[in-house]
């Protein structure tokens, strides 16, 4: 690799990651998940130069892992709330199935 393309590659992952942030807030899952293989090989190839370890690249990596871990946060958050709407949704199914259980059976008096 050519040492100039340290900083190029920092930043190429930093805006990615930046889209995928803006995209999680609107909720477009599909799209983020395309970005996150365009992220990998630029992962590996800052991993593979020990980009966060050297110096002169700090700022960079700072805003890199800031990002990373907005992304992260937000990942998570949503996660969350999906199972807590499965949660409410099983819930809904039990009361239903539970109604519709006593509505059909016969009154015996």
């Amino acid at each position: 690799m050519i040492p100039d393309d340290g900083p190029q590659l920092l930043k190429e992952l930093g805006n990615l990651l930046d889209r995928q942030v803006e995209l999680a807030r609107r909720g477009s899952f599909g799209q983020l998940e395309r970005l996150v293989g365009r992220c990998e090989p630029l992962v590996v190839k800052i991993k593979e130069a020990g980009l966060f370890e050297k110096p002169g690249y700090e700022v960079q990596s700072r805003r890199v892992v800031k990002l990373y871990r907005e992304l992260q946060l937000m990942l998570s958050t949503q996660k969350n709330a999906v199972a807590e709407q499965l949660k409410s949704i099983r819930r809904g199914k039990r009361t239903l199935a539970a109604y519709r259980g006593n509505m059909w059976r016969p009154n015996c008096d």
